[in-house]
């Protein structure tokens, strides 16, 4: 899971990560807009987000790759918890995003792997995460 506020930088993060990964693994890539653009869902009231989550979790479960990336906002503890990533990586590279119902609802993780902050570059902050990711596949 790619999680942060809207505009943290996760989609242009995940391009790059993706890209990387495509070199040793099979991935799959699962973004946000992408799937609620599919799916025709814009409903963001907390029953929405939940779907949302959910969707996101089946298609990552059931996409047969090594690697599933997921980036969303997942703004909370719950659906952090419902959604149940192998490894979060929370971009905290902004204080406030764009929309500020998702401010408001934003709760800063209380676990997970990797915390990236401002001031990196994509390509180090790509570096960082594989690093990760290279000692999790050996483990898994």
């Amino acid at each position: 899971l790619i999680m942060g506020l809207p505009g943290s930088g996760k989609t242009i993060f995940t391009q790059e990560l993706v890209k990387r990964l495509m070199l040793t693994s099979t991935v799959k890539w699962f973004n946000a807009d992408v799937v609620r653009k599919e799916y025709n869902d814009w409903d963001f009231s907390p029953e929405g987000r939940m779907r949302q989550v959910r969707r996101m979790r089946d298609m990552a479960d059931n996409s047969g790759a090594e690697f599933a990336i997921c980036d969303f906002v997942c703004p909370t503890d719950e659906y952090r918890s419902v959604f149940g990533a192998d490894i979060v990586v929370w971009l905290d590279t902004i204080q406030e995003g764009r929309f500020e119902d998702t401010n408001k609802l934003f709760q800063p993780p209380e676990m997970y792997e990797l915390r990236i902050e401002a001031g990196l570059t994509v390509e180090q902050e790509v570096d960082m995460v594989m690093k990760a990711l290279m000692k999790y596949k050996k483990a898994a």
